[in-house]
């Protein structure tokens, strides 16, 4: 007999009891009448299965932010958005200049507290940099804000500021060894360099910047990290004084890697490289003012490193195509980008020092929109072939 078809007498379910037999001869005239026979013993039913959620399928994503001032809020949103989605893990951080200041703070937050530690120390970062900038000169008053919006450009503060930075150099300006750099505070108390440099669980960190003297980039990684390091990748060197490193004077690191993504795929990381871009690529209309071009060549000048690298990328791949390279030495990467071009050209080169709590988030929207459509049309390809138009960089 099945164990399944015991019902706890011994019988099989529909058999008469045994134990006493009717009064009469009702035996003898034919079965027993319908009401005299038990019920089939009901089977029970088998305990459902407890529910377990099934593990979400992850994909590693190596990130490559850009640099661009105050439009680095941009590329907050970006992050924000893409740490609320569980399926991305992060394999490596590479940052210039205000994507330098992103990347060490997400890396720091990501050990501290995952991904919610990640957030809430980019939010931390954020609400700094507008506290700090909102006793900048570099502000628009009440009535040249609502002429011209968030562009500083016309408002007389800036003009002045354009003018002396022309006329005179930071050294000639400041000629005291104390340093005027709003951005020192803002890092030192964010940055937790103990945490960032020791942390077994902290993700890979590269930051660039550019060395003086020699005229190459420098890429610190995450060991080297330090709020010196940070200033260095984000001086502009019309407005700060050279940051001194190991001896070593250190610009802005968008003019030679913005961002540098060669660290990335050196590092033998995940395949797939996310660009969050924030300096235009195209404009379509011929610049004609003195702003307009300076502008413009601010624009040109700080996507130049970016379109040697993504050369030199495209050459790699097609040799791999053509099979004229060996793997794993030479490996394919698949490479992504987050960008709203159209919505980041109305933005002129005066807004890169605009600190207005309004602008940055209106900046940190315009991030998470973007970073949501590129999950929305992109995420299957991730791990499988590059999405980014690399010809518009050729």
């Amino acid at each position: 007999m099945s164990p399944k078809d015991d019902d706890g007498t011994g019988l099989r379910p529909g058999t008469a009891f045994p134990e006493s037999e009717p009064a009469g001869d009702l035996r003898a005239e034919g079965p027993l009448p319908e009401a005299l026979v038990p019920p089939p013993a009901a089977r029970p039913e088998a305990p459902a299965a407890p529910a377990v959620a099934k593990p979400v399928a992850t994909k590693r994503l190596n990130l490559a932010l850009q640099g661009g001032g105050t439009h680095g809020a941009f590329t907050w949103g970006v992050l924000e958005r893409l740490l609320e989605d569980e399926r991305l893990v992060f394999d490596g951080v590479s940052g210039t200049s205000a994507g330098a200041i992103n990347a060490a703070i997400f890396v720091q937050g990501l050990a501290e507290g995952g991904r919610e530690g990640a957030r809430r120390a980019l939010d931390k970062l954020w609400r700094a940099v507008a506290f700090n900038l909102a006793a900048s000169p570099l502000r628009n008053s009440p009535i040249e804000k609502a002429i011209w919006g968030y562009d500083l450009t016309y408002s007389f503060a800036y003009q002045t500021f354009e003018t002396l930075s022309r006329v005179f150099s930071p050294y000639q300006l400041n000629p005291f060894p104390i340093e005027f750099n709003p951005l020192r505070q803002v890092i030192a108390e964010n940055l937790d360099e103990a945490r960032l440099k020791r942390d077994p669980k902290a993700i890979r960190l590269f930051i660039s910047a550019t060395n003086v003297r020699t005229g190459k980039p420098r890429v610190f990684t995450r060991t080297e990290v330090n709020t010196d390091v940070i200033l260095a990748s984000a001086c502009l060197p019309n407005v700060f004084k050279a940051v001194e490193i190991d001896g070593e004077a250190f610009w802005d690191g968008g003019y030679l890697g913005n961002p540098a993504i060669w660290p990335l795929y050196y590092e033998r990381g995940a395949p797939d490289i996310l660009l969050v871009q924030i300096n235009v690529v195209d404009r379509r209309e011929l610049p004609t003012t003195p702003s307009d071009i300076m502008n413009r060549l601010n624009e040109i000048s700080f996507n130049a490193s970016l379109m040697a690298e993504m050369r030199a990328i495209d050459f790699v791949q097609r040799l791999l195509d053509g099979g004229r390279l060996e793997q794993p030495r030479y490996r394919r990467i698949f490479l992504h980008c987050v960008e709203d071009e159209e919505r980041m050209r109305q933005f002129k080169l005066s807004t890169k020092l605009n600190g207005d709590w309004d602008f940055l988030q209106t900046l940190r929207r315009y991030g998470r929109e973007a970073a949501d459509r590129f999950l929305a049309e992109h995420f299957d390809a991730i791990g499988r072939e590059s999405t980014l138009d690399i010809q518009r960089y050729l």
